[in-house]
């Protein structure tokens, strides 16, 4: 993996997204073509979704790292992975973001997956390679993401659906931006606290306030990436002050606020990943959106 802190180069990196047609309910997804063989090595700052990255590069491709794990390939983060790289000699790749609840049906129990990174081949076993064919093969990012919406929509999870409840429960967290009593929440659904937490954190991996703490996070880093002060955002999101601002992103990214406006990752969010930006800002000179 090439040294820590080496930026992609976004300018000659080509961005995909789906049309309307082929998208699913708590999916999104991109793809990603670097039009210049440099390596890259970039930290992925926590969100609130399971993250597929799957490999369709020739040669060496995605390598991705934790403190004590270095593997090659197509691999799938959990919520809450940690420290988590990821780079190497990318050609071409699809990145897929699962919601949580949407995560439970296509993976099965997420809680297998929280705080966790594992190769796709561990999480879908034969089925990885078959789909990475699949996808190889294809002769376009259209057909790509229509190939991989059938696969996730087909794909049983291996479990009981998720409780309607819990589902909206986790809407509900992220409609409020993360901006949410748990206690509340419970009285929607007309659940007691304790089995709210119970099932939420059985189904999703994740206990309620964890997963409204994460919520608020996410909200705070892309705004910090759209270039807002870390004062405004502390009062924006809810937090106490710009100290509590600064302990959560470091709970959550080990990065200052600061780290996180700067975080390559972020950096093309807004083009990528155009639905869930929460400001909009103009495509940056050197970026190409392809359909």
């Amino acid at each position: 993996m090439p040294p820590a802190g080496t930026p992609p180069d976004w300018t000659a990196v080509d961005i995909a997204v789906p049309a309307p047609s082929v998208r699913l309910p708590g999916v999104a997804m991109a793809g990603f073509r670097q039009r210049l063989p440099a390596p890259m090595d970039i930290a992925m700052v926590a969100h609130p979704s399971v993250t597929l990255l799957i490999d369709l590069s020739d040669g060496e491709g995605i390598v991705y790292g934790t403190p004590g794990l270095r593997r090659r390939g197509s691999f799938v983060a959990g919520l809450l992975p940690g420290d988590l790289r990821a780079g190497g000699q990318v050609g071409e790749c699809l990145q897929i973001r699962l919601g949580p609840v949407a995560a439970a049906a296509v993976l099965g129990p997420s809680a297998e997956l929280t705080g966790t990174v594992a190769s796709l081949e561990d999480v879908w076993g034969r089925d990885a390679a078959r789909v990475e064919d699949r996808l190889r093969a294809a002769a376009s990012w259209d057909e790509r993401f229509t190939i991989a919406a059938d696969v996730l929509g087909r794909r049983p999870g291996g479990r009981t659906p998720v409780d309607p409840e819990v589902a909206r429960t986790w809407l509900r967290t992220l409609a409020g931006r993360g901006r949410v009593r748990v206690d509340g929440l419970a009285g929607e659904v007309g659940w007691s606290r304790k089995r709210l937490w119970s099932r939420f954190r059985a189904q999703l991996g994740i206990t309620p306030k964890r997963a409204a703490r994460l919520v608020r996070f996410d909200r705070a880093a892309y705004l910090l990436a759209a270039g807002h002060a870390a004062a405004g955002v502390a009062a924006e999101c809810g937090y106490a002050d710009q100290s509590h601002l600064h302990r959560e992103i470091r709970t959550f990214s080990g990065l200052t606020p600061a780290g996180v406006a700067a975080a390559p990752w972020l950096a093309i969010d807004d083009v990528a990943w155009p639905a869930s930006w929460p400001t909009r800002i103009p495509a940056r000179n050197g970026e190409r959106l392809l359909r």
